[in-house]
């Protein structure tokens, strides 16, 4: 006799309220699986710090006008992939241009 529960289905073994399925098989990544990301175009940019002035100041500003910035030197700067923080880093010179070394990684929020 069945019951309106009863659909035909093995038993379970086991009293715990989940199945052991045993340990996961742990799965070897590479670059190689991201290659399809590779051709995507991201914009990069290097903050080196920020000012607020009014837009007559802005204005009177001429060649070799120093505007000071809200950051200190040796102050590390924020690196932003399309407009979102990602890193913080150090300028570098390489050679005869400037470059950014990541010293941090900053960890998002969104899971």
């Amino acid at each position: 006799m069945t019951t309106e529960n009863d659909f035909g289905l093995p038993a379970l073994e086991g009293t715990g309220d989940a199945l052991d399925m045993g340990p996961e098989p742990e799965i070897k990544r590479t670059a190689a699986d991201l290659e399809a990301m590779f051709d995507v175009p991201v914009s990069v940019s290097a903050v080196l710090g920020k000012s607020s002035m009014e837009v007559s100041t802005l204005l009177k500003l001429s060649r070799g006008a120093v505007v000071e910035l809200d950051r200190k030197i040796g102050e590390a700067i924020d690196i932003y992939v399309n407009n979102r923080l990602v890193a913080r880093g150090e300028v570098v010179l390489v050679e005869d241009r400037l470059g950014i070394t990541m010293t941090e990684i900053v960890k998002s929020d969104r899971g």
